[in-house]
């Protein structure tokens, strides 16, 4: 296979599962993305990455409308995230998120953090909810611990009962921003196998992250924004030897320097 093939080609004819047109945001009068075009295909792993401030998280913050653009399209397995309403909702079921922070409820059990949504938007009754819950428990590698609270557990078994947590709801795409930034060092590296996991299984990805080991091994697709624009986006292998501009190269000489001190 050549370097420049996606490693799976998407079909042809096929409507994206994610459509970006023309998007601009502003927060007051700081314009955060500038003319954003982005189209995903269903399957795909798209990392995204950046300096910090560069809009990034934003952008993948719009997909499922946890911030609503000024101008521009977002269409998200055919639904128009732009016009509002009940579309809101709708794409809400489809997209799983993972923050920074994992936003478990403290005085809730694993077990019913997972629970909690399924219940609630798909109408699961409890016994289902909890087969599901367990399910994605043990999908992440941690059943055992589904009757204990989130402060029980370390940083990076808080992040897999997130990640498991949105799984739960069956989503077609996953979104990530920064899932690994918050965990000590010694915890990055089983939040990314469960997602490389995850990727394995043909989930269609969003990630935004530093970590570019992740994007070399799991990414179709490497989107490099700076200053609220999408500066270039290629292949990994064509991303990292090749990158096309200066932004790009200063950024990731930076990225991988810091890389090598730190290991």
């Amino acid at each position: 296979m050549t370097d420049t093939m996606p490693s799976r080609p998407p079909v042809a004819g096929a409507e994206p599962i994610i459509r970006i047109e023309a998007v601009d945001k502003w927060f007051g009068k700081f314009q955060v993305l500038t003319d954003i075009n982005l189209s995903v295909a269903a399957g795909e792993r798209i990392v995204v990455c950046g300096p910090s401030g560069s809009g990034k998280s934003t952008l993948i913050r719009c997909i499922n409308r946890l911030e609503t653009v000024q101008k521009g399209r977002i269409v998200v397995d055919g639904i128009d995230l732009t016009a509002g309403g009940k579309n809101v909702d709708s794409v809400r079921q489809e997209v799983g998120m993972v923050f920074q922070q994992f936003n478990l409820f403290p005085h809730l059990t694993i077990l019913q953090n997972c629970m909690l949504a399924p219940m609630r938007s798909r109408g699961l009754s409890r016994p289902e909810a909890e087969a599901m819950a367990m399910k994605y428990l043990t999908r992440v590698r941690i059943p055992e611990q589904a009757q204990k609270y989130p402060s029980q557990l370390s940083g990076g078994q808080q992040q897999r009962v997130a990640i498991a947590r949105a799984l739960c709801m069956t989503p077609k795409i996953m979104l990530f921003d920064e899932p690994t930034s918050a965990l000590d060092p010694e915890m990055v590296k089983e939040v990314l196998d469960t997602m490389i996991s995850l990727a394995d299984e043909g989930m269609t990805m969003l990630c935004v992250t530093h970590e570019m080991g992740f994007a070399r091994s799991v990414a179709d697709r490497v989107i490099f924004m700076a200053d609220g624009r999408i500066i270039e986006q290629a292949p990994p292998q064509q991303f990292f030897s090749n990158p096309q501009h200066e932004t790009t190269r200063n950024f990731l000489g930076q990225i991988l320097s810091s890389h090598q001190h730190a290991h």
